[in-house]
């Protein structure tokens, strides 16, 4: 940046560098989007094209932030957790939730038309952003235990309100009325002995969301010779999935350990260093 006599209008700015060596989270949520469904006429009480897009869209988000190891989804919101050896934009916060949101809604438009086939955007989506500090592994484990319980209650409540006003007939006031007071049991009971619903059956997308990870898969690549070989590539993974049991972080401990990003700048360092292959009998 060019010097000048104005340039101490820098010193206004505010130093706003998160807690180094804890967990980041930032979470984007949809910005009026019970008026956005309404108006693209999303299916009740979940639109799978709406999810898929959601999970698009922050798998877009992955493959432009490196350092994130995990995002978790549901309904309208998503979640992207960077570790705490994260470098990115020297910690910013203002940085971090500024780039996510705006990657994340930029994607949403991009891809809508994938999804949505020959339904217009109508309206321009908005995506809200904030970053919370954890400084343990425990309570950012307790955080994303808290996002997918969430998840799991208002799909739920959800299934059985939108089963009630369109097989039950009821208007919603009257369905918001039969639920009151409910605990799981009861919604359980009442999906299976009214409408023959087993809650068990629903798919796990909609009970637990979605939680993208990082992967590799093997691909074929040929050379400037000719010569074909397979060479491991990084990909998003998306599961449907229980991550509030130990058995998820124990498949994949490399989350907890922060090595998918310094397995990641590894791979890159090779990629912009290393020669390409020619074979001896090439030579």
């Amino acid at each position: 940046m060019a010097k000048s006599k104005y340039e101490y209008v820098r010193n206004f700015e505010s130093d706003d560098r998160l807690l180094p060596s804890a967990w980041l989270v930032v979470r984007i949520d949809g910005q009026g989007f019970t008026k956005f469904t309404e108006r693209h006429g999303f299916a009740k009480p979940n639109d799978i094209r709406a999810l898929h897009l959601m999970n698009r869209a922050a798998a877009t988000v992955l493959g432009c932030m490196n350092e994130i190891v995990l995002a978790y989804g549901q309904s309208d919101e998503y979640s992207f957790v960077f570790p705490k050896n994260a470098r990115s934009y020297d910690r910013r916060a203002s940085k971090l939730t500024t780039l996510v949101a705006s990657r994340f809604t930029s994607a949403y438009v991009y891809y809508w038309h994938e999804f949505f086939g020959t339904t217009p955007l109508q309206a321009p989506p908005a995506f809200d952003a904030r970053v919370v500090v954890y400084p343990t592994d425990r309570i950012m484990r307790d955080y994303l235990c808290w996002r997918q319980v969430d998840c799991h209650i208002n799909n739920m409540y959800n299934t059985c309100f939108w089963t009630l006003v369109t097989q039950g007939e009821m208007s919603p006031k009257d369905a918001e009325k039969r639920l009151c007071g409910t605990l799981s049991g009861d919604k359980n009971e009442l999906l299976f002995s009214q409408f023959g619903i087993n809650y068990n059956d629903v798919p796990e997308i909609f009970k637990k969301g979605s939680v993208l990870i990082r992967g590799t898969e093997l691909v074929d690549v040929t050379d400037r010779h000719g010569v074909a070989s397979k060479r491991p590539k990084g990909v998003v993974l998306t599961l449907h999935c229980d991550i509030i049991k130990e058995k998820f972080w124990t498949e994949h401990p490399e989350i907890l350990s922060g090595t998918p990003v310094t397995a990641q700048r590894r791979q890159e360092r090779q990629e912009q260093t290393q020669p390409e292959r020619t074979d001896a009998h090439l030579q």
